[in-house]
């Protein structure tokens, strides 16, 4: 379950996603001067190929010079930053609430740990054995919890795919591949490092 924070704030980010990429916002950009458009163009694109060749030669060979080329003549649109930046945001909150989820659970346990030392500290021999089956009670239901916590991740990571495959950025699309995912992970660094970086004007 997405956390109250995160809900309203990814279904309004969709729903202006979608809005984008049905009104094909996202393939055309509003008139500019042509030579302006030609060096921003140039410009993402050799940050793009830069970036590219700082990576495994294992992820090299997955971003193609089309692959960039599409990606940079995408984000001549600028409003594919906004949806990186609302994407992280999300994301981060996400993780914050989950890291605090994990945070409550251990406390819980710990009071009950507590609880039970108290409860035999009279009898040593039962205090052992009621701590071990405690231990290992614990280790199975935090395997458990830590599994929920990695689908809400998995979950989080299909719904940035789906939005930015919807809103046509190249490289995007719905993938449960461990080194796919960890391309766009890699693609997603790149379009937050060029949406802080100083465009050509």
């Amino acid at each position: 379950m997405i956390c109250s924070h995160c809900k309203p704030e990814k279904d309004r980010l969709t729903s202006h996603y979608i809005k984008f990429s049905r009104k094909g916002s996202f393939n055309t950009v509003q008139m500019e001067d042509p030579q302006l458009l030609q060096k921003k163009l140039y410009f993402l694109l050799e940050q793009l190929q830069n970036m590219a060749s700082e990576l495994p030669p294992k992820y090299q060979m997955r971003l193609p010079y089309e692959l960039l080329s599409s990606l940079a003549n995408c984000l001549l649109n600028e409003t594919v930053f906004e949806i990186v930046k609302g994407l992280l945001e999300i994301q981060h909150v996400t993780e914050q609430h989950l890291y605090q989820q994990r945070l409550q659970f251990l406390n819980v346990k710990k009071i009950e740990e507590q609880d039970l030392l108290k409860k035999h500290e009279s009898n040593s021999e039962k205090k052992i054995e009621a701590l071990q089956k405690f231990m290992i009670d614990q280790k199975t239901e935090l395997k458990e919890f830590d599994m929920k916590l990695v689908l809400e991740l998995d979950k989080k990571v299909a719904d940035q795919q789906n939005i930015l495959e919807q809103a046509g950025v190249p490289g995007f699309y719905y993938t449960t591949n461990p080194t796919e995912i960890k391309l766009q992970m890699h693609l997603l660094d790149f379009l937050l490092r060029l949406s802080q970086m100083q465009m050509p004007s």
